[in-house]
């Protein structure tokens, strides 16, 4: 014979796997901000070697390219398709066209695998050419 911990901790066990095996519509359900898109938007543009934003001034002015900056990001969300804008400051030398390419793909995979929303659209801005400097590759 149990005791009632015992008795407790088998009911949670018992109902907690239960939910486990549950149809996920009947748990629940996820609401995404937009806000979680441009963060994991933003990050994955940052996990890119010749791509960054900007940083420092106020209100935007004297703002100065920074590779080690995550870039601006806006997104808008339907359901679980999202279009979004970026922003980016692309390194120099670096071929303008192949890199902000790369940052649309790298974008595009990582907000799918991260957050489950299909990305329909990725529209790159490039606002500036930074001198590609090793502070970056320090970083990762």
């Amino acid at each position: 014979m149990g005791t009632a911990l015992e008795d407790r901790t088998s009911a949670q066990s018992r109902s907690g796997h239960e939910m486990a095996q549950s149809e996920p519509r009947s748990r629940g359900k996820l609401v995404l901000s937009r806000l979680v898109v441009e963060k994991i938007a933003s990050q994955a543009a940052l996990e890119i070697a010749t791509a960054g934003g900007r940083s420092g001034g106020f209100f935007g002015f004297g703002s100065h390219a920074d590779l080690s900056s995550r870039p601006t990001v806006s997104a808008n969300l339907s359901g679980r398709t999202a279009t979004i804008d970026v922003e980016v400051a692309i390194a120099y030398p670096s071929p303008i066209g192949p890199a902000a390419e790369q940052v649309r793909r790298q974008m595009m995979e990582r907000v799918s695998s991260l957050a489950g929303v299909h990305v329909s659209r990725v529209d790159v801005t490039v606002t500036v050419l930074a001198r590609a400097d090793k502070q970056k590759d320090m970083l990762r």
